[in-house]
């Protein structure tokens, strides 16, 4: 996440070599989120996961941070990207 993040930050608000505070917070609170997921590694990809972890607001923040990153990163960073796409055709455990 905290890559996806950096990459829309430098592209949007211009920071290379780093993030802005607004991007920062967001990467933080998405972190958070994530490591107190109730399914850790039951967990899908957002889009497909039935318990939402963010707040209304950041989770829009964090749809357009994806929308823009995600594509991205086949090229910057293939190998996370065929890892994402294999985590969002992999269907999770069932709980019991």
């Amino acid at each position: 996440m905290r890559l996806m993040v950096a990459m829309y930050c430098q592209a949007r608000h211009g920071r290379a070599g780093g993030v802005c505070a607004e991007c920062a917070g967001l990467a933080d609170y998405a972190e958070r989120r994530i490591e107190r997921c109730p399914l850790q590694h039951d967990k899908p990809v957002c889009a497909r996961c039935r318990v939402h972890c963010y707040r209304a607001d950041m989770r829009a923040r964090i749809v357009e941070v994806m929308r823009f990153a995600g594509p991205r990163m086949l090229l910057a960073h293939p190998w996370l990207a065929l890892r994402h796409l294999q985590d969002s055709v992999r269907i999770p455990a069932a709980r019991s």
